[in-house]
């Protein structure tokens, strides 16, 4: 039965379902969706709504194996006949499905499809949970779910690209279905939701989440010897299974259920249990960056981007960003957000096998091998000054072994967790730890762009606008201090290059020197000679970092980047000035550029320009540090 919109829509408008069989109905009367094919067609359109969805991403679904030469022709078919069931849009007269650069869009409304509907739902519902109002929060979820009419798409899961999104889809009902199970527990219904929690664990049996609400659920109903059952029957089905263990905090639910007997669990503390976090505390003086936040938390959001890189010069706040939106999403990812730091103290990396037992420990999965990374070195305090450290560039890394790499991948297919790698020093580093399938997703900070890594969306931090690196200064020294020499000010903050780390060390400085006028501080660090022994506050060296990121460069991109440092400081270099100060040709000067460019020693234009147009730039204080070491 397909349930009517909450809203109710224009007469003759055409109302879809996605969660359960794909099926249409206009003003009650189902609708005939023609045959497989174009049905296929419609259903990959209408899991993507108003978004391009690629030609390939259609054939795919279609023909997944060898489409024929006529692909492109009987796609065009088949969407010529969803825009006549479509309709033209009511709002503007046109059609509802378009051709654009980026593919085929289908344009719908909330009341016109059930999963946008969900969607409202579900999001309304949550933020009645966390204003408090659980009555709200619990009714709202229910009406989503009352929309979930089983498998989505379960007639044409066949087809391996419908599948992968109506998988997407089930995972999106199953954590709706959580959080409220979890609401109605909090209000004391447990009752209401044993049943169907026991249905979900029989169809989804590997689901931690689902496990613990069940649990709680048994408990606060006062069935005890259920409730320790159902965590005993998971432990002997994930080590007969999958050779793991339940994860730390369902453990210490299982102990803590144990010693209180009959007397309920909230249902707070169990869902608290459930959500493991090992992330250091939010960066206090995080300023800035307001797109690339609001680009990273949208990609962490959406189902389809499993890896980020995060990269950017040493200073440049990549680690800051990273933390920043971890602590933003925890309703995303229920089952935990983890943070590594894959260097040591000393700037050298960890080996991945130590770095993946790191993870083992922290979310619960029993990793084949390995000695493990010291707590201290492998998850770190945050600082007001995000970390950048470096490794020798010949250093050898241990690859993760079959059994551990294997047990790690499991663990990811079964469950949404985000999971920050800080400080990555390279492709071959992290291979083997991001999540092949699943809906778990991976940030990975760098220096180096990583470009060996496909398919993964990457964001580059530079420079701050020169308000924001004003604004974290004023953050650290007070804004009466700043507003009483405004312009020495701003020269302090482009003298540092407006990277954050530069600007947070000055600023500490600036802090326990209250008696040093600005100006007179802006002049020292306006001295090339003396800039980088002025960025020092305690233990923290800016000089020091930047050794860091210096041991990281080849060789060869060592000396030419001791070469290039002299034009940069003269407000960057073009690709002729890069061929006189490297004394070589065309094609070996942009070689040379584009390889620091990978290892986030240079930075480029933005937008597309030749390489001869191209004006490209070195931060300030590494063209300091680059000079010191040519000239010592």
């Amino acid at each position: 039965m397909i349930r009517p919109p909450a809203r109710p829509a224009p007469a003759g408008t055409v109302y879809f379902s996605l969660l359960g069989p794909l099926t249409a109905v206009r003003d009650g009367r189902p609708l005939p969706l023609g045959p497989r094919k174009q049905r296929l067609v419609l259903a990959t359109l209408l899991a993507r709504p108003n978004t391009p969805v690629p030609v390939d991403v259609l054939t795919d679904a279609v023909w997944p194996d060898n489409p024929p030469r006529t692909a492109r022709k009987n796609l065009q078919v088949y969407v010529s006949a969803a825009r006549a069931l479509l309709g033209s849009d009511s709002r503007n007269g046109r059609d509802r499905v378009v051709h654009g650069c980026g593919g085929y869009r289908l344009t719908i409304d909330e009341g016109e499809l059930d999963t946008l509907r969900f969607r409202s739902l579900a999001r309304a519902g949550r933020a009645a949970g966390e204003r408090g109002d659980l009555r709200t929060a619990a009714r709202l979820l229910r009406e989503a779910l009352d929309l979930w009419e089983g498998p989505p798409l379960n007639d044409l899961r066949d087809s391996t690209g419908v599948a992968e999104e109506a998988e997407r889809l089930e995972a999106r009902c199953l954590t709706v279905y959580e959080d409220w199970a979890e609401t109605e527990i909090e209000l004391g219904r447990a009752a209401v939701a044993v049943d169907g929690l026991r249905d979900l664990v029989e169809r989804h049996p590997l689901r931690e989440r689902l496990r613990v609400a069940w649990m709680n659920s048994l408990h606060q109903s006062g069935r005890q010897a259920e409730a320790l059952a159902v965590y005993d029957n998971y432990r002997q089905l994930l080590a007969r299974e999958l050779g793991l263990e339940p994860s730390p905090a369902m453990a210490s639910l299982y102990r803590a259920m144990l010693g209180r007997g009959r007397t309920a669990r909230p249902a707070a503390a169990g869902r608290e249990a459930a959500h493991g976090t090992a992330l250091p505390a939010a960066p206090r003086d995080f300023t800035g960056r307001r797109e690339e936040l609001r680009e990273l938390l949208a990609l962490l959001g959406s189902p389809d981007e499993r890896v980020v890189v995060v990269s950017g010069p040493t200073g440049s706040g990549k680690s800051a960003l990273a933390l920043r939106a971890a602590h933003l999403l925890g309703d995303g990812f229920p089952d935990g957000r983890f943070h590594v730091q894959v260097r040591r103290e000393d700037g050298s990396a960890c080996t991945p096998a130590e770095v993946l037992c790191e993870l083992g420990r922290l979310c619960g999965v029993r990793v084949p091998g390995g000695s493990g990374v010291p707590a201290e070195s492998a998850v770190t305090a945050a600082s007001a000054v995000p970390t950048d450290s470096a490794v020798p560039a010949d250093a050898t890394v241990p690859a993760v072994s079959q059994g551990a790499a294997d047990a790690w991948q499991r663990w990811l297919s079964l469950h949404r967790a985000l999971i920050v790698l800080d400080d990555v020093p390279d492709e071959a580093f992290v291979r083997g730890l991001l999540p092949r399938s699943g809906p778990s997703s991976v940030v990975l900070t760098a220096r180096g762009q990583l470009a060996g890594l496909a398919p993964v969306h990457r964001i580059a931090l530079g420079a701050l606008a020169d308000g924001e690196a004003l604004e974290l200064l004023a953050k650290l020294i007070g804004p009466g201090r700043l507003r009483t020499d405004p312009a020495a000010a701003l020269r302090i903050v482009r003298a540092c290059g407006a990277l954050p780390l530069a600007v947070g060390v000055g600023g500490m400085r600036l802090a326990v020197l209250r008696h040093l006028p600005l100006a007179e501080y802006a002049d020292r660090l306006g001295d090339p000679s003396a800039a980088l022994d002025e960025l020092v506050a305690g233990d923290i060296s800016v000089r020091l970092r930047m050794a860091s990121g210096w041991q990281d460069l080849s060789a060869d991109d060592r000396r030419a980047l001791g070469r290039l440092a002299g034009p940069a400081q003269e407000g960057g270099f073009t690709l002729d000035g890069a061929m006189e100060a490297l004394g070589c040709g065309e094609r070996a000067a942009i070689r040379t550029v584009e390889s620091l460019i990978d290892a986030g020693a240079v930075t480029s234009p933005a937008g597309e320009v030749t390489a001869h147009a191209a004006l490209y730039e070195v931060p300030r204080l590494l063209c300091l540090y680059a000079r010191e070491r040519e000239e010592g």
